[in-house]
């Protein structure tokens, strides 16, 4: 399964946008890519780079606009 690296912005809670960049058969060569494109990006951007390992474009897609839970924490976990 290759790797996908996507620029995810977010201008409001409910709406992502993703902007995928490339796909890589090996870890090594979409981190390389991810950390280039974070290490571009301006602080304040709003911009966030992710790589995610799925069988296709499509439900890599479907993965990253998931909306997550947040976890709760814990008093002690703090």
């Amino acid at each position: 399964m290759p790797y996908y690296v996507f620029k995810i912005t977010q201008p409001t809670e409910l709406i992502k946008n993703l902007d995928f960049q490339d796909a890589f058969e090996k870890y090594k060569d979409a981190r390389a890519l991810a950390r280039e494109l974070r290490k571009e990006l301006p602080l304040d951007s709003g911009v966030t780079v992710k790589m995610i390992h799925a069988s296709n474009q499509l439900a890599a897609e479907e993965i990253l606009m998931e909306k997550r839970e947040e976890s709760v924490v814990m008093e002690w976990e703090k």
